[in-house]
């Protein structure tokens, strides 16, 4: 039967000569798999693979059959919402790649989540905007994102405490009070970011941080490729 949804690209992967194979969270039917046939080939099609990378807000006419565990196929795909900046500013680029590698580690086949199915859209809607403070973005997405995956913390003392339990703290006893400040400050607020968290101190340490908190909760997370892309953007 065919389904019409929006949907959030989290990656595709190529299968054999001309086809992927992408995964897109869904706003009616969750995480779903899907193989795409012909679109790497020359001609008109060949620009349609634009529509399958990674954040890519989506309208979908998909074929779908409840209780069945299998790759289905997309009838009918166009852009919902076309990104004026993420494509080509380099550090928004950067961490749009991260953000897809934590995505297809952290979300596992999950059935119909509108609450983060909007999460999503709106982070990434808010992503493409021209006042968006990247430095702090990854941080704050990260902190969201534990909401919908079951291991909220309730402050940043939280997340220090389980993290001395197996890593040592990276900051000094000095330097802790303003870092767990900046923490908290982003945890109450969603994206109200003010200009000073172009300022966020210790940025790239928070980031560890936070990765390593994840790491006591999700094994996937073990190694992440595209880190290393998002550290030199950030620099």
């Amino acid at each position: 039967m065919l389904e019409k949804t929006k949907g959030v690209v989290i990656n595709y992967i190529r299968y054999r000569d001309t086809s992927i194979i992408t995964k897109i969270f869904t706003e009616e039917l969750g995480l779903q798999t899907y193989i795409v046939n012909g679109i790497r080939s020359s001609g008109k099609r060949k620009s349609k693979i634009a529509l399958f990378q990674p954040l890519t807000l989506l309208d979908l006419v998909v074929y779908y059959e409840k209780d069945k565990d299998k790759i289905f196929r997309i009838s009918e795909v166009k852009c919902h919402q076309p990104f004026v900046s993420i494509p080509f500013h380099y550090q928004k680029s950067a961490v749009a790649m991260f953000l897809s590698e934590i995505l297809s580690k952290t979300l596992r086949d999950e059935s119909e989540n509108k609450a983060l199915f909007h999460f999503l859209y709106e982070s990434f809607s808010h992503l493409d905007q021209e006042d968006c403070q990247v430095n702090a973005f990854p941080i704050h997405f990260l902190l969201k994102l534990t909401r919908f995956l079951g291991f909220e913390p309730q402050n940043a003392q939280e997340i220090f405490r389980q993290l001395e339990e197996f890593h040592p703290l990276d900051f000094s006893q000095e330097e802790l009070p303003q870092v767990e400040k900046s923490l908290n400050d982003l945890l109450q607020n969603y994206y109200s970011i003010t200009h000073s968290s172009l300022l966020l101190p210790h940025s790239s340490l928070l980031l560890d941080s936070i990765l390593n908190f994840y790491r006591l909760h999700i094994d996937s997370l073990k190694e992440l490729k595209s880190l290393t892309v998002l550290r030199a953007m950030r620099d």
